[in-house]
């Protein structure tokens, strides 16, 4: 309420428009036709994701090559 008593924009939030403002954009009281919405996504380092996936394919290679060892001992 605070902010929609004090009448001033914030950013990805509220914004104070105009009525011709408002009669320009057809009357549409859409709040995202005035007030843009934050970008929330995630920032992914792909050169770090891409040296950790190199590192568990490694783990899993290892473990595999195990388990056939393992395999290969049990059946003679």
């Amino acid at each position: 309420m605070q902010t929609f008593d004090s009448k001033v924009d914030t950013e990805h939030f509220a914004k104070s428009v105009s009525v011709e403002t408002i009669a320009n954009n057809d009357y549409n009281l859409s709040v995202s036709s005035y007030v843009e919405a934050k970008d929330n996504r995630e920032v992914i380092d792909i050169q770090k994701l891409n040296a950790e996936l190199k590192i568990t394919v490694a783990k899993i290679d290892q473990l595999r090559a195990d388990i056939d060892a393992i395999v290969a001992e049990i059946e003679g």
